[in-house]
């Protein structure tokens, strides 16, 4: 017996019963490429973008048993992806249900050993060739897969459905840049848009582009980064921070892109003349840019310190490089004032949520479409401030710095802004009962 929602599920009849040319060469194309695959995982070892404990992972194969019962898998390309799903995962854990969670990069896989419970199973996404595709899927056999915003891999949606796997694209956002691109491909996304049962958007417009573009069943949910849980910290290394910190002014620039360092080094150097114990605390990225960023700090006249090093930031420490992993919650906690970076680049912007709920007064660059929405409220009620130039960037970071009483306004009213825009997970989780409702009659089954 299946519920109505999941029953048996079909594709919609205006789907083509070939395949657009484009999936078939990239089909043709990934099946041929097999042979390559040892170059690439080489290649990708060296660059430190592979674990060499579980590249069979990349190949569809698994030490790991596939747990009794059903099991939800959750798709994300990277950090902000995984720890979107966070709270999700949890809700779902709460309902005995077994989570498979892949990603696609190391980093995002040292997130979830750190943060994540251990009954979460981790793996990584194989390439998507159809041979590795269906490795993966013949082991783990998954009852519902969730995909998370726009990570669309063409071989692992069009098996999932010929396996008449439930699938659900969730907290969906297609970004300006990408929405024109698909548009003129509208045959190619539609035919990978048209497996999902259910399309969740983050907003009203993300929405309207999944429906332009072939979705079905599209529904404005919201944005699950807006009801993810403030990070956590060590609280000794918190106090130890703290007190090598202790008095002294201090901005953190979180998550920042090459381009961006050199603009903090920058106002570093002009706001040290009106603050002179000034900290400026980078936390890159990727945080293998930290020797980069220290070389950049010492050309400029400036003395850094290291986290990798195990280096905590001494009285004569201008520019603190905290090139370490999961540990952001612990910098937003020592200063009131966060620069978001991948803003002043054309990156799109970093998820400021995190920041807001641990008190931050946000200052960021103009180029923040990933998260547009949030940010355009944010700036309209006051709870961050947007530089557009090298001279703005300082004067708002010297204004928060000279300004208590501005910081505090900022707070509260970003504050304000991210309890206005929560509640996409429970709006999630109601969309997804007709398919968690199916998976506890399996479970029933099961134990009967």
């Amino acid at each position: 017996m299946r519920s109505s929602a999941v029953r048996d599920r079909k594709m919609p009849k205006s789907l083509p019963i070939a395949l657009p040319i484009t999936l078939r060469m990239y089909r043709r194309l990934a099946a041929g490429l097999v042979p390559l695959a040892p170059a690439l995982i080489k290649r990708r070892l060296k660059q430190g973008k592979e674990d060499p404990a579980r590249v069979g992972e990349r190949r569809g194969l698994s030490r790991d048993v596939r747990p009794h019962g059903p099991l939800v898998w959750i798709h994300g390309a990277s950090v902000g992806e995984v720890l979107a799903s966070a709270a999700l995962i949890e809700r779902l854990r709460e309902l005995n249900l077994r989570i498979l969670l892949t990603s696609g990069t190391v980093t995002s896989a040292a997130v979830v050993a750190k943060r994540f419970p251990p009954d979460v199973i981790h793996q990584y996404v194989p390439y998507d060739s159809p041979r590795y595709v269906a490795r993966f899927l013949d082991h783990w056999k998954p009852s519902l897969a969730l995909f998370i915003e726009s990570d669309l891999w063409p071989n692992l949606i069009l098996a999932g459905a010929a396996r008449r796997v439930p699938m659900v694209l969730i907290n969906g956002r297609m970004s300006p840049r990408s929405f024109p691109r698909w548009r003129r491909m509208h045959g190619t996304i539609s035919a990978l848009l048209s497996r999902f049962d259910i399309c969740l958007a983050q907003s009203k417009t993300d929405a309207e582009r999944f429906a332009a573009l072939g979705g079905r069943d599209v529904v404005t949910t919201g944005n699950l980064k807006l009801d993810v849980p403030a990070p956590p910290a060590d609280p000794a290394k918190l106090e130890r921070l703290m007190a090598m910190t202790r008095g002294r002014p201090i901005i953190v620039a979180a998550s920042t892109h090459p381009g961006e360092d050199e603009m903090l080094i920058a106002a570093h150097r002009s706001l040290v003349g009106f603050f002179p114990q000034l900290l400026t605390v980078i936390v890159p990225r990727h945080p293998d840019r930290g020797s980069s960023i220290a070389g950049l700090i010492t050309a400029s006249g400036l003395k850094p310190s290291l986290r990798s090093r195990e280096e905590l930031p001494t009285a004569t420490t201008d520019v603190y490089v905290a090139d370490t992993m999961g540990e952001l919650g612990l910098f937003y906690r020592l200063s009131e004032i966060v620069f978001m970076g991948g803003s002043l680049i054309h990156h799109g912007g970093q998820n400021p949520i995190e920041a807001i709920k641990l008190g931050a007064a946000i200052v960021h660059g103009p180029h923040v479409f990933n998260f547009a929405d949030v940010y355009e409220a944010l700036d309209t009620s006051g709870g961050a401030r947007q530089a557009d130039t090298q001279e703005a960037l300082i004067k708002q970071l010297g204004q928060l710095l000279a300004d208590p009483t501005t910081r505090d306004k900022m707070q509260r009213a970003g504050t304000g802004v991210v309890e206005q825009l929560g509640g996409a997970l429970d709006r999630t989780m109601t969309a997804l009962e007709p398919y968690l409702l199916q998976l506890r009659i399996e479970m029933g089954a099961a134990n009967a």
